[in-house]
C-alpha cells in the first residue's frame, strides 16, 4: 500500500468549506524549496484529487501554502493573513496523510487528521 496527502480547508468565519481556496506544495530539500503542484478547493473545501498522489509519495519534508490572503480578500481591503506556510513530514510511506486547516481572516489552525 503506498500513502497519498490530502487537505480540507473550512473557513471558521462563514461556517463553511473554504471554496476556491488556492494552495501549493513543495518538497523541502535543505535550504531549497522545490514547487511539486498547485491546486484549488473545491466547494466541498477539497482538492478534487490527492495533493500528493501515491506515484510521487515519498518520505520527507514538505510544505503546504494555503493562499488565504487572495481567498479573504474583498475589494481593495487587504487581508490580515496572507499565505499560511504549514511545514510537516512524511515518515511512513503507506500511511494517508491528512492535512486540514481552520482559518478566518484572523487565526488559522491545523493538525494531522485522517
Amino acid at each position: 500500500m503506498t500513502g497519498f496527502l490530502t487537505t480540507h480547508v473550512l473557513d471558521t468565519a462563514s461556517g463553511l468549506p473554504a471554496a476556491g481556496m488556492t494552495v501549493d506544495l513543495y518538497r523541502l530539500e535543505g535550504d531549497a524549496r522545490k514547487h511539486l503542484v498547485t491546486m484549488v478547493t473545491n466547494d466541498d473545501g477539497r482538492t478534487d484529487s490527492p495533493i500528493l498522489p501515491t506515484d510521487a509519495f515519498a518520505v520527507g519534508k514538505y510544505e503546504l501554502v494555503f493562499q488565504a490572503g487572495a481567498y479573504f480578500a474583498r475589494g481593495e481591503n487587504v487581508s490580515f493573513l496572507d499565505d499560511i506556510p504549514i511545514r510537516f513530514g512524511i515518515n511512513d510511506p503507506a500511511s494517508h496523510y491528512h492535512v486540514p486547516l481552520l482559518v478566518s481572516p484572523f487565526s488559522f489552525s491545523t493538525y494531522r487528521g485522517s
